[in-house]
C-alpha cells in the first residue's frame, strides 16, 4: 500500500528504523491548545503549536485519544474507532495538523484503545438491543449472572478503577468491564473484532500516520471457558506463564502479528509500541518483537527512585533485552497516568516505589511542607538527560519541558477522573493533576492556554512556568530541554554504552559512540569529572566538579 501523506515533507521514507532512538512527545490534546475557547484543547490548537514542537526538537508527536467520546476515562471510552470527536475538530483538521507535523519532520502516532470501546460504540448499543447469544453481543463479553434469578454478577472481580467488574443490562444478563461501566470489554475471540481493528489501523495508517501506541495491549485476549475464579484465586495465580485467564495470554501474539501484516504494508514500515504492565522483561518482550508491535513500554525507571543503584541495574537488564530480542528500549518517566516526576524527585524515597509517594503526597492535598521543589526540577532534570543518553527511544510528556509540578489542588467539583469519583487506589485522587492544560502566557484566563478558560483549574504559580517565560530565560528548563534534544541527535552509532571507571556508588558514568561520556550524580556531594569538553551540565560545572543532583555529557 503506498504511502499516504497529504502534503511535502522533510521525512525519509527510507527509514524504516526511525523509531528505534527517536525522542517521542505526548500530547494529551485535550489539555494542549484550545483554538476555539471552548475550554478544550483540539487539533487546530495542536497544528497552531506545531513551530513550537520544532524548536523543542523531538523526532515524533505520540497524540493521545481524540476520537467521539463521553470522556468518561479521558477519551479513552471511544465512540467511534474513524473519526474525530467533533469538540476537538474533524477529519480535515487531523489531515492539516499531520501533514504539518510531517512538513515539519516530525511522525505522529496515534493512540489506538483495542481492549474495550465505550458503550456508546455502535457496536454496543446494538448488542444491548439484540438477544442473549446473538451475534452483536458476541462482541463483547456477555454472560449470565449468579443466584437462583441471576441478580448476582458471574464473579466478585473489581474493575481497575474501584467498583464492581460487571455491569447487568435490562434483560439480566451482565457484561465484563476491566474499567468503567462505560467501557464494555470486546472478545477478542470474535473474527468481526479482529477484523474491524485491522480495518481501523488501515484507516489511520491510510491518513499519514506512523506509528501507533497500543493502550493495555497485554489485556485483550481473555480464557472464560472454564468457571470463573474468585478475585482471590485470580490474585494467586501466576503471571509469567502466559496462561493466567485475563491478562498477558500468550494467544495476544497471535493479533499482533496480523497487525504486524497490516504495518509491513507501508513504506516505510508502520510500528508500534505497546502499553503492557507484564510481570518480567521477557514478557515484555515478546510484544516488542519485529513479528508484533515492534516496541513496549519499559515503565522500570518510572517506579525508581531517583537513585543509582536502582537506575543502573534496570539499565543494564532493558539493554540485555535489547541484546536477546534485538527489539529497543524505551525510557519514560511521566505521561497521563501517573504523577509529574519532578513532584516525585522532591519527595523522599521509598525503596523503589516512587509513584507510591506521589500518590501518598497528592492524597494528602499536595502539602508544601512535605516537598522540596527545587529538589525536584533539579533531580528530574538530571534524570532526564541521564535519559535522554541512553540508547532507544525516549517518551516525553507535555509539560515537563517546563518543569512543571503535578497540581495537586485541585476541588472535587472539578476533578475528571473515575478513579477519583469510584473511589480507587489508582493515583492520589485521581490523574488529573497531570492533565492540567498547559500554560502558554504568564497572564490571561488560561495562560494561553485559549480565550474562553480551561477544563481543569490551572493554578496561580502555573505563570512562571508558561512558554513564552521560559523561551526568554537561558537557564529555564524548557531551554535545558532544547539544548538537550538538539545534543541528542549527535549521538550516533550502535546502540550501546559501556560503563565508566568512576568508583562512586551515588554516581553513574557510561560512554556512548563517539566518545561521549555521561556522569549522572545521584548523590549530594560534588563529583570530578573525566576530562572532556563539557557540552551540556543540568547544574553549573565549576573547576571541573559535578555538582550533586545533576548530570553532564562530556566528549573526549
Amino acid at each position: 500500500m503506498a504511502e499516504t501523506l497529504k502534503s511535502p515533507s522533510t521525512l525519509s521514507t527510507s527509514d524504516a528504523n526511525w523509531w528505534r532512538q527517536a525522542s517521542v512527545y505526548q500530547i494529551y490534546p485535550r489539555s494542549f491548545a484550545d483554538s476555539n475557547g471552548d475550554g478544550l484543547g483540539d487539533l487546530p490548537g495542536v497544528t497552531s503549536r506545531v513551530p513550537y514542537l520544532k524548536a523543542l526538537g523531538i523526532d515524533a508527536v505520540w497524540l493521545s485519544p481524540f476520537y467521539p467520546s463521553a470522556l468518561a476515562d479521558g477519551g479513552y471510552d471511544v465512540d467511534d474507532y474513524r473519526n474525530v470527536d467533533p469538540r476537538l475538530g474533524t477529519l480535515d483538521d487531523f489531515d492539516e495538523m499531520a501533514a504539518a507535523l510531517h512538513a515539519a519532520g516530525i511522525r505522529l502516532i496515534v493512540d489506538i484503545v483495542p481492549n474495550h470501546s465505550s458503550n456508546r460504540h455502535a457496536w454496543f448499543q446494538e448488542a444491548l438491543a439484540a438477544a442473549k447469544s446473538s451475534p452483536a453481543r458476541e462482541r463483547y463479553i456477555f454472560r449470565d449472572g449468579l443466584g437462583p434469578n441471576g441478580e448476582l454478577p458471574p464473579s466478585d472481580w473489581t474493575a481497575a478503577f474501584g467498583g464492581p467488574g460487571w455491569t447487568r443490562v435490562s434483560d439480566g444478563q451482565w457484561y465484563l468491564h476491566t474499567f468503567t461501566p462505560e467501557q464494555p470489554d470486546f472478545n477478542w475471540d470474535n473474527p468481526e473484532v479482529r477484523e474491524d481493528f485491522l480495518i481501523t489501523l488501515r484507516f489511520w495508517a491510510d491518513r499519514g500516520v506512523d506509528g501507533f501506541r497500543v493502550d493495555v495491549a497485554n489485556l485483550l485476549v481473555k480464557d472464560l471457558s472454564a468457571d470463573l475464579p474468585s478475585k482471590a484465586e485470580l490474585a494467586a495465580m501466576d503471571r509469567t506463564s502466559g496462561t493466567h485467564p485475563l491478562m498477558d495470554r500468550d494467544e495476544v501474539h497471535e493479533i499482533y502479528a496480523e497487525w504486524r501484516k497490516v504495518f509491513n504494508e507501508y513504506t516505510p514500515p508502520r510500528f508500534a509500541v505497546a502499553e503492557a504492565w507484564v510481570e518480567t522483561p521477557e514478557r515484555r518482550a515478546k510484544y516488542a518483537s519485529s513479528e508484533g508491535l515492534g516496541q513496549a513500554f519499559s515503565f522500570d525507571l518510572l517506579v525508581a527512585d531517583f537513585d543509582a543503584g536502582q537506575f543502573r541495574q534496570i539499565i543494564t537488564d532493558n539493554l540485555e533485552q535489547v541484546r536477546l530480542t534485538g527489539s529497543t528500549s524505551t525510557w519514560v518517566f511521566s505521561n497521563h497516568d501517573v504523577t509529574r516526576h519532578a513532584t516525585r524527585y522532591g519527595l523522599p524515597p521509598l525503596n523503589g516505589r516512587n509513584v507510591k509517594q506521589g500518590v501518598e503526597w497528592v492524597k494528602a492535598g499536595g502539602p508544601a511542607d512535605k516537598i522540596d521543589v527545587d529538589r525536584g526540577i533539579r533531580s528530574a532534570k538530571a534524570a532526564t538527560m541521564l535519559m535522554l543518553a541512553l540508547p532507544g527511544a525516549a517518551y516525553l510528556y507535555q509539560g515537563e519541558e517546563l518543569g512543571l509540578h503535578e497540581v495537586a489542588a485541585i476541588p472535587a467539583e472539578q476533578r475528571q477522573d473515575p478513579s477519583f469519583f469510584r473511589g480507587a487506589e489508582y493515583d492520589g485522587l485521581g490523574r488529573d493533576g497531570c492533565r492540567v492544560p498547559l500554560p502558554w502566557e504568564p497572564d490571561g484566563t488560561s495562560f494561553g492556554f485559549g480565550t474562553g478558560g480551561s477544563h481543569l483549574p490551572q493554578p496561580g504559580w502555573f505563570a512562571q512556568y508558561a512558554v513564552s517565560v521560559e523561551e526568554k530565560d537561558p537557564a529555564s528548563t524548557l531551554s535545558f530541554y532544547r539544548r538537550a534534544l538538539a545534543l541528542r541527535h549527535e549521538i550516533q552509532g550502535p546502540e550501546t554504552l559501556e560503563w565508566g571507571d568512576i568508583s562512586d556508588e551515588n554516581v553513574l558514568h557510561f560512554v556512548r559512540p563517539g566518545n561521549w561520556h555521561v556522569v549522572a550524580n545521584f548523590g549530594t556531594a560534588p563529583v570530578a569529572l573525566p576530562k572532556g569538553e563539557v557540552l551540556l551540565a543540568s547544574a553549573d560545572v565549576k573547576n571541573g566538579t559535578l555538582p550533586g543532583e545533576a548530570t553532564a555529557w562530556i566528549r573526549s
